[in-house]
């Protein structure tokens, strides 16, 4: 089923309303919005920043499995010599068992000085970084993808209701030219003594009313149109219109797609268990790191006649192991945190599908309804107009009094606005069917 301009008919009896639509040619489609926005709106500049950052600390996850060179420097001037004790048997051998004799080894001035080479070979916890920071990334592209969407939806109502408060200024405008044509008629009968001065007061009263209703219509619409331009990142003061026409469309089965509340609660779930699976590994697996080191250390001493400051090379290479054994049950605590996460998680996951079931099929109903509303009122406003200009006659001819005029005006109006609604029920409904259905843009 299609969905027509509703108000085609009443631009026909304005002629200066086709020209305004003509002028308004060149202005921005929906579409057209949502690629300005794509490059200019502010949140989503921020949400590419974040992508970028998360790209970048990926990258610094990965490089904690390269090598790592440290220089060392050390210099310490020791006011006492430290002291050691020695068995006496060391310079005496007739000395007895267990007689020591202290001595001071050492001199004042120590100096170190190395290079430190470390590589890890085996590290559970730099693996198990690099994985969850992978994760971590994808979920921040889809954190992007879902502030997409939320602009795009936010841009799509505020446009939608851009165009049909067009479409009330509209009807306004038609119901004012009925009202003045009306209000011409009855000045008529006035000066001739066939009507009394309390009904003209009446049109005019109401055409007050339609210019209060009109005015109210377009301030809201300049307001919406600086919300759009917010969203969009066009400066305020920066010349901007719409197309108000409300295209023709037919009424899609759209496909139904993973929707992105679904992606982004499975990458938690993924990233969950890459956390979960990286502190097992942490519990029983050991840390491998393949240890250098190659310095000098000088020995100085400052008392004469034997002052000396005299440096020796010292280096070594080896295999560091380092196996936990027991942290006080810390990280067990934070595995049994991990899985009530995870449990918790998993439940969002059924809960997020079984409420996005039942909010399409509200959708699909909503849309249903009010398609088949706005046919019915595209009939009722025929109807209602075709009465309004039958009253008129019949109040020409005498025959219908200013009452059943009224009441005819009124109910042609009554007729536009549930047309109006409805356009305004089904675009919404369309418009969130293809949020929940991974399909709005």
């Amino acid at each position: 089923m299609k969905l027509v301009n509703t108000y085609k008919q009443v631009i026909l009896w304005l002629p200066f309303l086709v020209i305004g639509q003509l002028s308004f040619a060149q202005s921005l489609t929906l579409s057209q919005c949502i690629d300005t926005a794509q490059k200019q709106n502010k949140n989503l500049q921020i949400a590419r920043n974040n992508m970028d950052a998360s790209a970048i600390k990926q990258k610094e996850a990965k490089a904690n499995l390269l090598p790592r060179l440290t220089a060392n420097g050390d210099y310490k001037y020791f006011t006492n010599i430290p002291y050691q004790l020695l068995p006496q048997s060391t310079f005496n051998p007739a000395a007895p068992e267990g007689q020591f004799n202290e001595a001071q080894f050492g001199v004042p001035h120590n100096i170190t000085a190395n290079l430190q080479l470390v590589i890890p070979l085996y590290n559970p916890q730099i693996y198990g970084g690099i994985e969850a920071s992978k994760v971590a990334s994808e979920l921040t592209d889809l954190q992007y993808q879902k502030s997409e969407e939320q602009i795009f939806f936010e841009i799509a109502n505020l446009y939608y209701n851009a165009q049909i408060l067009q479409t009330q200024i509209t009807f306004l405008d038609s119901n004012l030219v009925n009202a003045n044509r009306l209000l011409g008629n009855l000045k008529l009968l006035q000066e001739q003594l066939l009507t009394t001065g309390t009904d003209v007061g009446k049109i005019e009263l109401q055409m007050s009313q339609l210019s209060i209703q009109k005015n109210t219509a377009e301030s809201k619409q300049k307001q919406v149109l600086q919300a759009l331009k917010f969203t969009l990142g066009i400066p305020l003061e920066q010349p901007f219109d719409i197309n108000y026409t409300i295209a023709a469309t037919e009424e899609t089965v759209y496909d139904y797609k993973l929707s992105l509340d679904s992606k982004l609660i499975q990458a938690q779930n993924k990233l969950l268990q890459t956390e979960l699976k990286t502190l097992n590994k942490s519990r029983y697996l050991p840390t491998v790191n393949l240890i250098g080191s190659y310095g000098t250390t000088g020995f100085g001493y400052d008392e004469k006649p034997n002052e000396f400051l005299n440096f020796y090379p010292l280096g070594f290479a080896g295999l560091q192991v380092s196996y936990p054994i027991f942290n006080g049950t810390t990280t067990l605590r934070k595995v049994n945190q991990k899985q009530i996460e995870l449990t918790n998680n998993e439940l969002k996951i059924n809960l997020i599908q079984d409420q996005n079931t039942m909010q399409i099929a509200n959708a699909e109903l909503e849309r249903l309804t009010m398609s088949e509303s706005i046919e019915t009122s595209k009939q009722q406003i025929q109807l209602a107009q075709k009465i309004y200009n039958n009253t008129i006659l019949q109040q020409k001819q005498g025959v219908a009094s200013l009452t059943e005029v009224l009441l005819a005006d009124n109910a042609l109006r009554e007729a536009q606005q549930i047309n109006v609604s409805a356009i305004i029920d089904y675009l919404k409904a369309d418009l969130e069917l293809k949020k929940l259905t991974g399909n709005l843009r």
